[in-house]
Order: C-alpha cells, then sequence, then structure tokens
C-alpha cells in the first residue's frame, strides 16, 4: 500500500506547479506527537491534521516561538496516526484517506492533494517583506515590514471570501484589506466593509483559512500573475487548507474547525420593528400597538441610541434608560412581552468622556491605554471617547455587568453597533495587544462576551446578538451580523445578494440588510417593497432605515403597506421550513442562503452568478432588483424540475428563461419533489402550533422518490439538542407505475441524546400537480374521500398523526 501511494505522489510531485521559495533549505521530517514536524534552514514547520478533511500548516521562523492561540479554531486535533513516508526527492505526510501532503525537497515546496488531484500548493510559502506600508487607513498604519504566505493558483479558478465586499461573486483580481471598517452609503462596490474575513474559496472546492487576527491584506491574484497571497503586519503563520467532496462537506468541515451557530430563538424568525430612533417609551408602545392594530406580525422591537440619550452625540456610553424619555423601561418592556414582542437594545464599545458613566469606566480601570497608561481618548462624530478594553478582565466584568442588568429587565436581544471598532487609532493599547493587532478581532470578542453574558442572565434562552463587525469564528458566539449602512437605492439592494451569499459561504449564515435601506433620504415604495420581498428570503427580516424615511410598513403609502404585509405574511407561513433551515444549519453548517454552484459544481457559467439563489435545498429565489422590472431571466439548476410557488407552473431545469414579474412578490420556485411545511398566519411566533402543519408536496414523474426531516422543539432552549428535547419528522415519496405513496413517521436519533419530544399532528396534505382525479386515496390502508381540484390539479387530504406513530397514504393515479 505504501509503495503504490508514495508512487502516486512521485508522478504529481512531476507535475506540481511552480516551485516554492528557492532560498529554503529542507533538512528532516519526523513525527512529534500529533503533528509533523519539518525543519528547514531559516525555521521549521508544523503540519497538524485534523481528521481526513483539514491540514493545517504553521510555519515557525529561527527566534521566533510558536503562537499556539488562534481566535477562530475551537476543533482538537483529531489523528491518531499520521504516516510519513521518506524518499529521495519528496516526503509524503497522511493521516487517515483524503486529505494529505507532499513535502518536496528541492527546490523545496509544500503541496495538498485530495483523493490523489492537486489541490493547491505554497508558491513562495513565509517570506518578509520590508517597508511596505499597510495604507488601508488613509495612511495611519505603517509597518517597517510584513509578512506574507503566496499560494499557487491555477488561470481559471474563481475566488470567493474575504468577508462582506460589494465586487461581484468572482473576487479575483482585487487586493483586498483585512482591516474592518464602516462604509456608509455604498450601493453596487464596496472594496471595504465591517466584516473582512481572511478566508478564500474556491470553485475548485477548496478553502484556506488564514488563523490570524492582526490587520494585513489578501491579495486575490491582483497582478494576473497567478498568485494568492495573504499579508499581515505580524502575528502567526498558520493556515488551514480545508477539502470536502461537496460545498456543503467544506462548511461542514471548517463550521467543525471554527465552531457552529448556535440555533437562535424561534423569534429571531419574525418581523423585526426597527429605526434609528426611538425617542420614547410612548413612541415604542405605539409603534408596537400600530402593528397590532393593522394585523401586520411583528416579534421585536429594537431600541437605537436615543433608549440612553435625547441627541445623538455627546450620550454614548451611558448604557442605561433616560427616565425622561423611557419613566419606566421595565414596565415598558413587561407591556411589550404582553403582546409577544421582544425588546432589543443598542449598545457600543465606547464611552464618551461627557457619558454618565467617564468617570465610572476611569476609576474602574476598564479602557484601553495612550502609550503611557492614561485612559486612551480620542475624538470621532459622536464626541470625545474612550473605548471598552474588553481584553482586560476588568473591562470584560464592567462590560458584562451591564448587560446581565439589562437581561434581567426582561430584555432579550443585543445590538452590538460600531464594533470594527469604528475609531480605533493604532497608538490605542489594549490589555493584550496593540490596536492594530485586536483590531479585527474586537467585535468577535464583544460578541463573546455578550453571548456568555446573555446565557449567565438567562440559561434557557437563546441569545440573540446583532453585530456590525465580526472575524472568522464568530458565528459560534451566535452572531447575527448585518451587512452595515448600505444606501436606500437600487444600487443598495442590488450589492445584497451577493454579500450575504459571500458571508454564508465563510460561516456567517445569517448575514442580512436593513430592508429598505438605510441610507439617505430617497422615499420609493417600489424598492421598499420589493427589498422586502427579497427579505422574505433572507435569514433575518429587519426592515431599518435612517428617521427620515420610515422603515416600519405601519406607517407607509397603503399600497406599500398591503404589499409589505403579504410579504411579512409569506415569512411567517414559512416558519417551519425556516426553522428547519436554522437547525440544518447549527448542525451541519449549512448555510440559509445558497449560490447555484452549489447545485452545480461543476458549471462555470455559475461561479459568478448571484441574481438567482436558493433559499435551503428546495426554493429557488430570483429577487427583483431593478425599478419597472415586468421579467427578467431566471435560470433553473438543471438538478431538478422547478414549480411556481403561486401558480404551479413546471419548469424544466437546465435551462434559463424570461420570466414575467408580478408587484406583490418576486419569482419564487419550489424543486420538484419537495415536501414543502407551512403554517398559518399569525401575528408572532409566540402563537404558532407546531402541531398543526400543512404540508405541500409538489409530485413531478422525474422526481419519484424523495426524503426530507423536519425538526421542531419549543424554540428556545439553549441545549435543546444536546438534551435531545426536540423532534425529528420524516417524510417520503415513491412513485412507481401509477402509484404514488407516501410515509410518515417520527425519527429517533441517538446522536443527541435520542430524548424525542413528540405531539400529535394535524396535517392539511397537500398534493401538487396531480392532473387527473385519483382512482382513489388510502391514508393507513383505508379509503378517504377527498376532493380532487380540477382547476389547481391538487388535493389535499387531512392527516391526523399520532405522536410516534407511522402513517402511510396511498394514491391511485391515473393516466
Amino acid at each position: 500500500m505504501k509503495q503504490s501511494i508514495l508512487y502516486i505522489a512521485f508522478i504529481l510531485f512531476t507535475v506540481s506547479i511552480t516551485a516554492q521559495n528557492a532560498e529554503r533549505i529542507f533538512k528532516s521530517a519526523q513525527i512529534d506527537g500529533l503533528y509533523v514536524k519539518v525543519e528547514v534552514n531559516d525555521g521549521y514547520y508544523i503540519i497538524n491534521p485534523y481528521g481526513s478533511n483539514i491540514v493545517e500548516t504553521t510555519f515557525v521562523p529561527n527566534g521566533e516561538e510558536l503562537i499556539t492561540e488562534s481566535h477562530a479554531v475551537v476543533a482538537k486535533s483529531k489523528s491518531s496516526t499520521i504516516d510519513i513516508t521518506e524518499r529521495a526527492k519528496d516526503v509524503l505526510i497522511k493521516a487517515r484517506n483524503g486529505l494529505y501532503v507532499v513535502v518536496t525537497k528541492s527546490p523545496f515546496q509544500i503541496s495538498y492533494y485530495y483523493k490523489d488531484q492537486l489541490i493547491t500548493s505554497e508558491k513562495r510559502g513565509y517570506y518578509k517583506s520590508k517597508h511596505e506600508p499597510m495604507d488601508m487607513v488613509k495612511g495611519n498604519i505603517v509597518a517597517d515590514s510584513t509578512e506574507k504566505i503566496e499560494f499557487n493558483l491555477s488561470k481559471d479558478e474563481v475566488l470567493y471570501g474575504g468577508g462582506a465586499r460589494a465586487l461581484g461573486m468572482n473576487r479575483r483580481g482585487h487586493r483586498l484589506p483585512l482591516f474592518n471598517r464602516a462604509h456608509y452609503g455604498y450601493e453596487t462596490e464596496s472594496q471595504l466593509m465591517n466584516y473582512t474575513m481572511p478566508i478564500v474559496l474556491s470553485s475548485n472546492q477548496y478553502m484556506i483559512h488564514f488563523d490570524n487576527a492582526p490587520i494585513g491584506y489578501l491579495d486575490l491574484d491582483s497582478e494576473g500573475d497567478n498568485t494568492l497571497t495573504y499579508e499581515t503586519v505580524s502575528g502567526r503563520k498558520t493556515y488551514q487548507v480545508i477539502v470536502g467532496d461537496t460545498w456543503y462537506d467544506i462548511m461542514n468541515n471548517y463550521s467543525n474547525l471554527t465552531g457552529k451557530q448556535p440555533m437562535l430563538p424561534r423569534w429571531a424568525l419574525g418581523n423585526f420593528s426597527s429605526r434609528f430612533g426611538y425617542h420614547s417609551q410612548e413612541e415604542v408602545e405605539m409603534t408596537i400597538d400600530k402593528f397590532r392594530e393593522e394585523e401586520i406580525p411583528v416579534d421585536a422591537i429594537i431600541l437605537d441610541l436615543y433608549w440612553f440619550g435625547k441627541d445623538i452625540k455627546g450620550t454614548m456610553g451611558n448604557l442605561e434608560f433616560l427616565r425622561d424619555s423611557f419613566p419606566n423601561p421595565k414596565q415598558m418592556i413587561k407591556n411589550l412581552q404582553s403582546k409577544n414582542v421582544e425588546t432589543i437594545l443598542i449598545t457600543e464599545p465606547f464611552v464618551l468622556t461627557t457619558s454618565n458613566r467617564w468617570d465610572e469606566a476611569v476609576e474602574e480601570d476598564i479602557l484601553a491605554k495612550d502609550s503611557i497608561g492614561n485612559p486612551a481618548k480620542y475624538d470621532f462624530y459622536f464626541g470625545n471617547t474612550g473605548i471598552i478594553d474588553i481584553y482586560n478582565p476588568k473591562g470584560e466584568q464592567w462590560f458584562k455587568n451591564i448587560y446581565k442588568e439589562l437581561a434581567n429587565m426582561g430584555v432579550n436581544g443585543f445590538w452590538g453597533d460600531l464594533g470594527e471598532p469604528e475609531v480605533h487609532p493604532n497608538w490605542v493599547q489594549h490589555h493584550t495587544g496593540s490596536a492594530s493587532e485586536v483590531h479585527n478581532i474586537y467585535g468577535h470578542d464583544w460578541a463573546k462576551l455578550v453571548y456568555e453574558a446573555s446565557l449567565e442572565a438567562n440559561p434557557n434562552k437563546r441569545p440573540f446578538i446583532l453585530m456590525r463587525a465580526g472575524y472568522s469564528g464568530s458565528q459560534r458566539y451566535g452572531m447575527v451580523p448585518w451587512s452595515g449602512d448600505v444606501n436606500r437605492t437600487w444600487g443598495g439592494l442590488q450589492s445584497q445578494p451577493e454579500i450575504a451569499l459571500q458571508m454564508g459561504m465563510q460561516g456567517l449564515a445569517y448575514m442580512h440588510s436593513d430592508l429598505g435601506g438605510f441610507a439617505g433620504a430617497n422615499l420609493d415604495d417600489e424598492l421598499y417593497v420589493r427589498w422586502l420581498q427579497y427579505g422574505v428570503f433572507n435569514p433575518i427580516f429587519r426592515p431599518h432605515a435612517q428617521e427620515d424615511v420610515p422603515s416600519e410598513p405601519i406607517f407607509r403609502s397603503e399600497k406599500a403597506k398591503r404589499l409589505a404585509k403579504f410579504a411579512i405574511q409569506m415569512r411567517y407561513r414559512m416558519l417551519p421550513y425556516n426553522y428547519n433551515l436554522m437547525y440544518e444549519n447549527h448542525l451541519y453548517g449549512k448555510p440559509l442562503m445558497r449560490p447555484l454552484f452549489f447545485e452545480e459544481p461543476n458549471n462555470p457559467e455559475l461561479f459568478s452568478y448571484s441574481k438567482t439563489y436558493l433559499w435551503g435545498n428546495d426554493i429557488l429565489v430570483a429577487p427583483v432588483l431593478e425599478a419597472g422590472k415586468t421579467e427578467q431571466e431566471v435560470y433553473f439548476p438543471k438538478t431538478a424540475n422547478w414549480f411556481n410557488i403561486e401558480t404551479d407552473e413546471l419548469i424544466e431545469g437546465g435551462q434559463t428563461k424570461m420570466i414575467k414579474t408580478h408587484p406583490a412578490y418576486i419569482p419564487t420556485y419550489v424543486r420538484a419533489g419537495a415536501f414543502i411545511p407551512l403554517t398559518k398566519v399569525v401575528q408572532s411566533t409566540s402563537e404558532y402550533n407546531s402541531s398543526e402543519i400543512e404540508l405541500h408536496y409538489y409530485f413531478d414523474e422525474a422526481s419519484p422518490e424523495n426524503k426530507r426531516l423536519l425538526f421542531n422543539d419549543n424554540g428556545s432552549d439553549p441545549n435543546t439538542i444536546i438534551n435531545g428535547n426536540y423532534e425529528l419528522m420524516k417524510f417520503e415519496s415513491l412513485y412507481k407505475g401509477s402509484n404514488l405513496k407516501f410515509e410518515f413517521e417520527f425519527e429517533i436519533s441517538n446522536d443527541y441524546g435520542g430524548n424525542l419530544k413528540s405531539s400529535d399532528k394535524s396535517i392539511d396534505f397537500t398534493v401538487h400537480n396531480v392532473q387527473n382525479e385519483p382512482k382513489y386515496i388510502k391514508v393507513d390502508g383505508k379509503k378517504v374521500d377527498v376532493k380532487w381540484n380540477s382547476k389547481t390539479k391538487t388535493l389535499t387530504i387531512p392527516i391526523n398523526w399520532e405522536a410516534t406513530t407511522k402513517k402511510e397514504i396511498k394514491i391511485k393515479l391515473k393516466k
């Protein structure tokens, strides 16, 4: 066996592309515990396998010590055995089956193979580059030298990653700053935004994560010489190569490495009332009363910075209710909860010198410092400020206590704003390092603080944490990101699918936008409605805007309100389907929004395509992104046929088709063979009855056999899966001859406790595309009389399903 592996390695070596740093000389390679140590003349490498699909490589130059701490990685090395085989020209390093490493001795090079195919290889690998400015903040940050790691690229591969950007799906050709920074009022293009990420994904189905926090650049072949370069001012020289048989495998492997996203509370899938901002307790309660009066569903209201101050400037850092405007906040929160509405508060990491807490912050020693150890003070838009040093145990605990106090008042969600941090001079010193070293992970670690504080205050409630900035691995702290201060224009809307799809591929699957757009005074009802219609198929449905234009549908024109209400009702109808997507993301790292090349990974025409996407596995969405659009092109993946969700028109997959648009909804299609669970419209997710389900099956002879799972639990328990307090319903279909058979059963999983909690179900089961009246229908072997709708070509079968029992439905079709 070893001889065949060596032969393959030798053949692959002979076709390996551009050799690595010619000055680097191989000395030795040997197993050292769970990893392999490769010594070279200018340092050593540690090659550490994480099972069969992930390999971590670290370079430690001479004179430096190994840095083991990672902001991102939570997985432990799983390899119990490493095979290392040395021959004359190379060293083969292999752990289990799958991804393996070939170290070529001369000229020195490290290459990565999966299933005997070259995945990627280092080019120059690690090296230092003298006197190159890191000028992503107007020349404010300059380094005497930077550190780089170079990789080879094939000429045709498309590159994704780098965090949240508006650049088009294919980001190859760009040199991207890794420096979290807000971009106010962006539209179709933004080079630099709130979430930068040291991640590259390739259309060749691999991912590279550069496991380092300090600021830098990610150069995706900007010189056109087939080179990928990671550049930074300092820190770890560590990266992980991640592969898988499918894109979903890669997502799962990456999120196993950096942490799974906890499930959000079910109410997070509802409608949010949000604007910049509500000025008083009276205004907050009046707004919610208006939603209820108009019978427009709503689950949460977000209070912007007026909750602690009358003015935008001068009060940041107060972080307590202003009693002039909010005389009884505890009662207000209680009143909102009685109407099934959660309260979410904005918070920032800045304490202004004019705030009520400045003296307290100085006395408690919770602020970052200047070069001589005094609280760092500087000016920005909101005033003269310091920043909370969350890396100082004193600052961390002080900030945590504020969140816990608010949680004890009944606040069940927190918004972390300006967490890039928005202004963060490089001379500012934190407890663990300089601003340059912690800038990119400040929002990441702030989310961790809020997540822990929320669970400490309410251990039986899932946290909700809305954050404007984070980094790789932030998903494990329950972070819900949004795409920043997008312009309220069609251009602003057009960039949103790309941003959300890209971030979902990088682990942050709840990326969404301020629905309707945030910046500017554009009162455009068509834009507003189309944005909300797109939001139906977003992870979070949260209209938000500056005060000059209302974001809430209750304050828009009658036509806009009517169309927005229809969209919001559709959002609530999809609650069972959407909640199952949350489960899939938590367990397997699957994005909620998925690019079409996930469906057709070998179709280059889809590699740069984002105008149409998948919402979960079974819903195809084509948002309307231009004004006055009466028809638009939609590509239908060849992996299935597709039903129009409104008309049931069946379209054959594998074609691009011109589709007429409708003012009340965007083009939306269901995969043939899919089971789509829906519910009745409710005014709040707390009114949702999981025992009453509308289950729609989209019959197509071309998809004869299908299986789906539906997850359900109480919607709030953070340990529901670990403790087994959930239910899984399995739906199967089989079409053979003229017989269409269905089986429904509860599936008990022993992976997470297996303590299945199930309730009896009342299901209105609708089968679509039944072209003729069936000869008969049997439920559990007994004929039932069900009317066939000759107009819609559907039949609906009422099913009473007792918990833990199996149901069987047979339909004899007429040809």
